[in-house]
């Protein structure tokens, strides 16, 4: 079921005048209803205005991009960074860059549609179906054209536990000759050491090059994106009149990043409380795909939500990216959940699986 609302859906949201708690999304650090992070918010609009529609290669340049753009590289332990306006730009300045020349794509299992240009997902180079595949797809390539490079374009957390925290498909694969390209959007200011990702995680790995993309919407609540990698491919990315002729993120938005250092610390401290409580709490969490120190928990049972919507419980249910695509259902939980929340949430999918012969 679709519902219009008409105000940010925070832990509850009001429809047709009933409250149901919301356990969906991607608000995972309860910032966007947060007082103080608002208070920061409205303190950096009051400075930088609104909007700002200028280029980055403007002859007057507001010094605030660079010095979040340091903060991030530094977060994340990678040599540069740039900020857009959006997540999905990001990822497009990246893919869009890396299509041309010798570079040669290929896509790990379950990568989002940001990746690809936007109407290739449709018509060609699908996704392999496993590591196994992407593997032995990328040693022929490699093996019958020495003069091309080898991209493979992934997420770190698709939600089906192949990828983070342990990478073991990447392990497999002759890394030391590919370019990697990882969107981190729902790891970035979540996991890693303060937020910082998985940038550094897979660095281990080796790869020939590490470029990580994200979205600052999931982990920073701010509409933005951002490029980590090499100073080289960074100051070649910015070099584009892609990026050029692109207006930049909010001003404001990007400095809520380093003001609100300190919250955010806050946050994922609260959310990792929450996510534990869950866990101890639940008793079928066999019934749930779940990855360490991330609050999504995804499930295929579709009758599940439709038990918990009728006990004013919403969590995230529908088809995603396209109508095409199959149902995505996942209990998120959020720093701005309540303990009384979660154990609401809790006994209400265990009196479901009893019902139902489960537990």
């Amino acid at each position: 079921m679709t519902y219009q609302i008409d105000g940010f859906p925070g832990r509850e949201i009001e429809i047709n005048q009933i409250k149901y708690l919301y356990f969906g999304g991607t608000s995972y650090l309860g910032l966007q209803e947060d007082p103080a992070f608002q208070d920061i918010y409205i303190a950096n609009i009051r400075k930088y205005g609104t909007h700002y529609g200028a280029s980055r290669k403007s002859n007057i340049r507001l010094s605030i991009y660079e010095e979040v753009e340091q903060l991030l590289s530094n977060l994340v332990g990678s040599e540069s960074c740039i900020t857009l306006s959006s997540g999905y730009l990001a990822a497009q300045l990246v893919r869009q860059s890396l299509g041309t020349g010798n570079n040669i794509p290929f896509y790990a299992p379950n990568t989002h549609s940001a990746l690809y240009t936007p109407t290739e997902s449709d018509t060609q180079n699908k996704p392999y179906a496993s590591f196994s595949a992407l593997n032995i797809a990328l040693r022929e390539q490699l093996k019958k054209d020495k003069e091309t490079t080898a991209v493979v374009f992934m997420d770190a957390i698709d939600f089906s536990g192949s990828n983070y925290p342990n990478f073991e498909g990447l392990k497999i694969l002759p890394l030391q000759k590919i370019v990697l390209v990882v969107d981190d959007s729902h790891g970035i200011g979540l996991v890693g050491d303060q937020g910082g990702g998985v940038f550094k995680t897979v660095q281990t790995l080796n790869p020939k090059e590490l470029i990580v993309c994200c979205s600052l919407g999931k982990g920073f609540a701010i509409q933005g994106g951002a490029i980590m990698g090499t100073k080289k491919r960074v100051e070649q990315l910015s070099n584009t009149a892609f990026f050029g002729g692109a207006s930049p993120a909010a001003p404001a938005a990007m400095a809520c990043i380093t003001d609100g250092l300190k919250l955010f610390g806050k946050k994922r401290k609260v959310l990792k409380e929450n996510i534990e409580f869950f866990r101890a709490c639940i008793k079928p969490i066999d019934k749930f795909i779940s990855l360490a120190e991330h609050p999504a928990f995804s499930f295929q049972d579709e009758s599940l939500s439709r038990y918990l919507e009728q006990h004013k419980v919403l969590v995230t249910n529908f088809r995603y990216p396209s109508e095409e695509s199959p149902i995505m259902s996942r209990i998120v939980l959020s720093a701005h959940h309540r303990k009384e929340d979660i154990y609401l949430l809790c006994n209400l999918i265990s009196n479901y699986y009893k019902k139902n012969g489960h537990l």
